[in-house]
């Protein structure tokens, strides 16, 4: 008896502090996305005044030129450069709105959405785009992030993400309308539908596993995380039931 006092003290103790240390968790993501794209947007105006007083010079060596071997990795700088100031004013406030919504439930999932939409919008360019011009621009990762917010919401089957996706797709709606044939001859929207396309495979490919869990060890002392609810009629009850007194 004394040993299940002990058991209910020890879960009643633990629980509440549970969704605590998880919103705390969440908070200091939230935190960190938003400096993180503070600073990614400062980083694209200081490398835009660079650019001005260079006379664009870093555009042209660092565009991404359609099947030009020498120019592939400018893949992954062509994104932090404009072709002039309504370019970088057009780009920075849905970067910064989308990129905050990719990163606000993880920095490092952030990350990796960041480097597979750059390589899915650049290596778009890469290989389809006509011509010998160079491109440039974050726009290709504004797709990215957009695709991401939209298919997150789904794959994690999270109501609050796919609210967020809603509002966001009904307020940017005609961000799609630039990532189809028919835009403006200066306007890349073969980066806008390989980021897109990017982002949309990056809900998929970042999205939250989702599996059996097992209980903490006897008096609490495991770092686990919750029991998945098994009802008793469930065909695979015993076999979880066995596999969770294992341990795996």
């Amino acid at each position: 008896m004394q040993t299940e006092n002990v058991d209910m003290v020890n879960e009643a103790a633990n629980s509440p502090a549970k969704p605590r240390q998880s919103a705390e968790i969440d908070i200091a993501e939230a935190r960190k996305a938003f400096f993180l794209m503070v600073g990614f947007v400062a980083l694209i105006w200081l490398l835009q005044l660079v650019n001005v007083a260079d006379n664009y010079r870093l555009d042209s060596d660092y565009s991404i030129i359609p099947r030009s071997l020498s120019r592939l990795p400018d893949i992954f700088a062509a994104p932090f450069l404009h072709f002039g100031w309504d370019h970088i004013e057009s780009n920075s406030g849905p970067l910064f709105i989308f990129g905050l919504l990719a990163a606000y439930r993880g920095v490092v999932k952030f990350l990796g959405v960041t480097l597979v939409v750059a390589i899915t919008s650049g290596m778009a360019v890469w290989f389809f785009q006509g011509g010998g011009e160079g491109t440039v621009g974050a726009s290709g990762i504004i797709f990215g992030y957009f695709g991401y917010v939209l298919s997150r919401g789904v794959f994690d089957r999270s109501l609050v993400d796919s609210l967020v996706a809603v509002v966001m797709g009904l307020s940017y709606y005609y961000l799609l309308t630039i990532a189809i044939p028919g835009a403006p001859n200066n306007v890349s929207w073969i980066a806008h539908l390989g980021g897109l396309i990017g982002g949309l495979a990056c809900g998929w490919i970042f999205r939250t596993r989702r599996g059996l869990r097992y209980k903490s060890r006897p008096g609490g002392t495991s770092p686990a995380t919750q029991v998945l609810p098994v009802s008793a009629d469930n065909p695979r009850a015993d076999l979880y039931k066995e596999l969770g007194e294992m341990g795996l």
